[in-house]
């Protein structure tokens, strides 16, 4: 096979798994036009149609099925077998492919990224903000960063720092024009932000006194499946907002929220990565958990929540 035959079924490949021109241009570092001549040359040497592309949506035909079936294999091979060569380098490299949510992304990762990349210059780290739950598999990652209690089953995980807390906040403001709660059960006297999961369904919020768990409905005039909109809800005093607590500490810190039913707020594991049960994590993987385990824990102040890794576990 020569080696623009190779290119194009590369290219091909790629479009596929992608379904997307764009996505697939991005993965393969070239522009969406040359990718699109390239499947054009494809398709005329072949004498076939191999993609249905509309300005929406790319899928394969009859042919490209057909196509696809019988390279595919080939080519995850090789792509192993590239893969492999290169974890026995000395210097591990290649690209992970990390899905987190905004929190982690931007509270979390990206302190650390530049010295990632001083200790790891021939690794691409490609980070996803996802706040919804997300397929790692399905969409080709390779690994998740989650709570605890949202993982995907038949995972490896891996528990990045500390527990973590909740916290019902709410501006001055709005304490002084409507009170302050007592219980949670006072809630449904107050105006509160609601949360939504990436289901649709409304977040319940959870408490616990005494070993006695429990949850509360709320009702209030907004409704959001981002943090950070929860937080500027509360900061400009539309209601009381139920965050986890490392998210608002600047604003409790600078007096701008200020923090209720504490006694009743319950802690829980936190943040973990995950990935898939493998026999060999991929050198990548392996450098960036390395990477934090190495990194993070010298330079935490006793006391204080660290990025962390304990224990590795397989979710259930």
């Amino acid at each position: 096979m020569r080696g623009s035959e190779f290119a194009e079924l590369t290219a091909f490949v790629a479009v596929a798994r992608h379904q997307s021109f764009s996505r697939a241009a991005a993965h393969l570092r070239i522009s969406p036009s040359a990718l699109s001549q390239t499947i054009r040359q494809l398709e005329e040497r072949l004498g076939a149609r191999l993609l249905n592309r509309t300005t929406r949506s790319v899928a394969l035909s009859k042919a490209g099925e057909r196509l696809l079936a019988r390279v595919l294999p080939s080519m995850s091979e090789l792509d192993a077998a590239v893969a492999e060569v290169r974890e026995s380098r000395d210097v591990p490299s290649g690209s992970l492919r990390i899905n987190a949510p905004r929190f982690v992304a931007t509270k979390r990762l990206a302190p650390l990224l530049g010295r990632f990349c001083a200790a790891y210059p021939d690794i691409i780290l490609d980070v996803v903000v996802q706040d919804s739950l997300t397929d790692i598999v399905a969409g080709r990652f390779d690994a998740g960063i989650r709570l605890g209690e949202r993982l995907a089953k038949d995972m490896v995980a891996v528990k990045l720092g500390g527990e973590l807390e909740m916290a019902a906040v709410g501006s001055p403001d709005y304490f002084a024009r409507f009170g302050v709660p007592k219980t949670p059960h006072e809630l449904h006297k107050h105006r509160c932000i609601n949360g939504r999961w990436s289901d649709g369904s409304m977040y319940r919020w959870e408490f616990e006194r005494d070993g006695r768990e429990f949850e509360v409905d709320v009702e209030g005039p907004l409704i959001f499946n981002d943090s950070e909109l929860s937080t500027q809800g509360a900061l400009g005093g539309a209601g009381i907002a139920y965050l986890i607590e490392e998210e608002v500490r600047p604003w409790l810190k600078a007096g701008q929220l200020q923090r209720v039913l504490k006694d009743w707020s319950p802690r829980f594991p936190g943040f973990y990565l995950y990935y898939p049960s493998r026999r060999q994590v991929p050198a990548p993987l392996r450098a960036f958990i390395d990477f934090l385990r190495r990194e993070e824990r010298p330079a935490q102040a006793p006391g204080r929540k660290r990025m962390a890794l304990h224990t590795e576990s397989t979710a259930t």
